[in-house]
């Protein structure tokens, strides 16, 4: 793969980020609607920051702290996500704690109060019953979002966590599946797509890597990738602003990062990926694609490459190298 210079595409997300901006440190997530969002204002951030556009001037993150922080339900201690003008879509009350909680770090900041209405996980083994609640078969994201998010919330949210936190990484450890490097054992074989079982799997191993905890199967996560890339891939996989895509590349690169197995099989996918996905974003309508002006997707293809130009040095160029948020804090 020869190097690519991807600044034009930098320059692009900078002025999508900017059309969404309605006020300093304020945002929305659709480019169709009127009113600030907490991804909107969150995603903003985190786009900001990996593009190297953070805010470096005082009243403008002053502001992108303050309007996160009054998202805040000082009774609970949760964000919450309301329908948009465009979108009836909302995500789930943990995973929108967490990731507004993640932002405010960006910015060395904390929530003004904690998860107050999780602070009953920290007690004795709740946590255990809490993540094997999931309908972890046939429903698409809970147990990501509130699995992975229950952890970010309570972390940043200023808890003491030091017991919850070595349960949680136990039952992580001794529910993966032997086979596919996946969670949860005994649960993958219902009607949800493998693909989506990796994506679940991906919000887990960023709070290890968080944590700077193994993987126990890194093999058997290497295995999976592989083989969805080559025989049974996804339609449309690498050809919009997605998660997936992410999701994807950061479960191999990662797992690939604790072993030396199929090392040269591993880089060769990465690398045919990335001249696939480059190739999209260079193609794209800006101002058109619907999850391009979606600001919460578009920090997901925004991060895909950035992990891409961390696995493959001198392949993908740009003035500034991107910066994944979650080498700094875990949750996006």
């Amino acid at each position: 793969m020869e190097s690519i210079n991807i600044t034009p595409i930098i320059e692009k997300i900078s002025q999508v980020v900017e059309k969404h901006r309605l006020a300093p440190g304020c945002y929305k997530r659709f480019s169709e609607d009127t009113f600030p969002n907490p991804y909107g204002c969150a995603d903003a951030a985190n786009i900001l920051y990996t593009i190297g556009r953070f805010p470096r001037d005082a009243h403008e993150r002053i502001e992108h702290v303050r309007i996160l922080r009054e998202m805040q339900n000082p009774e609970t201690g949760m964000f919450t996500e309301k329908p948009s003008d465009v979108s009836k879509f909302v995500h789930d009350t943990i995973h929108t704690t967490a990731h507004c909680m993640a932002a405010l770090e960006l910015f060395d900041a904390s929530p003004l109060y904690p998860a107050k209405e999780l602070l009953k996980y920290l007690d004795g083994d709740k946590i255990n019953a809490f993540l094997e609640s999931f309908d972890w078969r046939g429903t698409l994201g809970v147990a990501a979002h509130r699995g992975a998010g229950i952890y970010v919330a309570l972390n940043l949210g200023g808890s003491d966590c030091r017991e919850f936190n070595k349960k949680y990484y136990k039952w992580l450890w001794e529910n993966v599946d032997s086979e596919t490097g996946l969670w949860r054992k005994g649960h993958l074989d219902g009607p949800i797509s493998l693909w989506y079982h990796m994506g679940t799997a991906f919000h887990f191993i960023f709070n290890l890597e968080h944590a700077h905890i193994p993987l126990r199967y890194p093999e058997r996560l290497i295995d999976t990738c592989i083989s969805l890339y080559r025989d049974t891939p996804m339609k449309g996989f690498g050809e919009s602003a997605k998660f997936i895509e992410c999701d994807w590349v950061y479960c191999l690169t990662r797992a690939s990062r604790q072993t030396k197995y199929r090392f040269d099989e591993v880089m060769e996918c990465i690398s045919n990926f990335a001249e696939k996905y480059v190739s999209f974003w260079q193609n794209a309508d800006y101002s058109t694609n619907r999850n391009i002006n979606d600001m919460h997707e578009l920090f997901g293809g925004v991060s895909a490459l950035a992990e891409l130009q961390s696995a493959l040095p001198g392949k993908l160029y740009s003035d500034k190298p991107l910066k994944l948020v979650l080498d700094r804090r875990p949750f996006i």
